[in-house]
């Protein structure tokens, strides 16, 4: 029996739910509301460091759910920022969790690229790394390749 009473509501919550499994599993916690909260911040400070067609390339590949939130808040004239620098980008994720000292905002980034490493296409990572700077490609960690 359907949850929502749609197949495409009742899926995509479904894959958010595995999605943020695996982001909790990455980070080593038990809160989905966690979870979900650094899936979202990242999501927003690397989707606003990418140029607006690799944007829209990579929301395709986000479950439903997922691409609403990945573009909630989006003023894509105004993006890429400038600030490009893995401090600025950190910046902003120890932002959003400055009453959660006991989160990390490096390891933050490195789950949720680990997420989308796992559910995105190697080919659109490829492109997403591809257009940002050294020092923000190194916070998402090598890929599945190692390189």
């Amino acid at each position: 029996m359907s949850a929502t009473g749609l197949e495409v509501f009742d899926r995509t919550l479904q894959i958010t739910n595995v999605w943020l499994d695996d982001l909790m599993n990455e980070l080593g916690w038990t809160d989905r509301q966690r979870a979900y909260h650094a899936l979202r911040s990242v999501l927003h400070v690397l989707r606003d460091r990418l140029p607006v067609n690799v944007a829209a390339h990579l929301s395709s590949q986000l479950p439903l759910l997922i691409r609403g939130m990945f573009f909630e808040g989006w003023q894509p004239a105004r993006t890429p920022v400038r600030e490009r620098t893995a401090e600025e980008f950190l910046a902003h994720i120890a932002d959003a969790f400055v009453l959660d000292l006991e989160s990390d905002p490096r390891q933050v980034v490195r789950g949720v690229a680990a997420v989308l490493e796992k559910h995105v296409s190697p080919g659109e990572m490829e492109k997403v790394r591809g257009v940002l700077p050294a020092s923000i490609r190194e916070l998402l960690g090598p890929g599945p390749s190692g390189g």
